[in-house]
């Protein structure tokens, strides 16, 4: 391998600034490919829930710069990249359990989908209950149906969405720039939220890079 990779910087999770599906040399979409198929086939092969746990906790402390610096470009058409999104949404809600809290509350009850019974949250909505809802999406990545695990990271992420975006108009009349800045929010997980169910649908079918 002739390229050095950089370390992405991982933002700061109030500043949502990240970049994902970036274009990548060849032989960096092939080492992605290559590390998340092993890790999935390796994983669900064992089938031992230890092992699964701490696949799962490498959202948390340093673990997440290594799956970072694998996978944080690849394109949302492959496994690597659905991985990614998965990773970085459970650090997002670590970064910030309250105001994720708060926005999933937010987007539950403005939702006129069977969007919060797809994601679903155990009640009441707490930092706690939002991190274990996390978890329990990673684990059914490595213990279950990816696809199933797929659709409610996507259900959650429009839940998202819509509590950014409740958020912002309730903020409209006193910060122009904050609730401007949760506007790019909700789209942001929107499209997360695209992306996710795109990768349910190509798991589905098999095509999923």
């Amino acid at each position: 391998m002739t390229r050095e990779f950089q370390k992405p910087m991982l933002q700061p999770s109030a500043t949502f600034d990240w970049i994902i599906g970036a274009d990548d040399p060849a032989t960096t979409h092939r080492l992605a490919q290559e590390t998340s198929w092993a890790l999935l086939d390796r994983v669900r092969s064992v089938a031992d829930p230890e092992i699964v746990e701490r696949v799962v906790q490498l959202a948390n402390g340093r673990g997440l710069e290594d799956v970072a610096e694998l996978w944080s470009h690849a394109g949302s058409h492959s496994l690597a990249g659905v991985l990614w999104r998965l990773y970085l949404i459970r650090r997002i809600a670590a970064g910030d359990p309250e105001g994720t809290a708060d926005l999933f509350r937010r987007g539950a009850a403005a939702a006129v989908t069977i969007d919060p019974v797809v994601a679903g949250a155990a009640e009441p909505v707490t930092p706690e209950s939002i991190a274990a809802l996390c978890d329990t999406i990673l684990r059914g990545v490595f213990a279950g149906d990816l696809a199933v695990a797929l659709d409610r990271a996507a259900a959650y992420c429009r839940i998202l969405s819509l509590g950014s975006a409740d958020l912002a108009d309730s903020r409209d009349p006193h910060d122009d720039a904050h609730a401007e800045h949760l506007t790019r929010r909700s789209l942001r997980y929107a499209t997360l939220a695209e992306e996710l169910h795109a990768g349910a649908r190509r798991w589905r079918d098999g095509s999923l890079d």
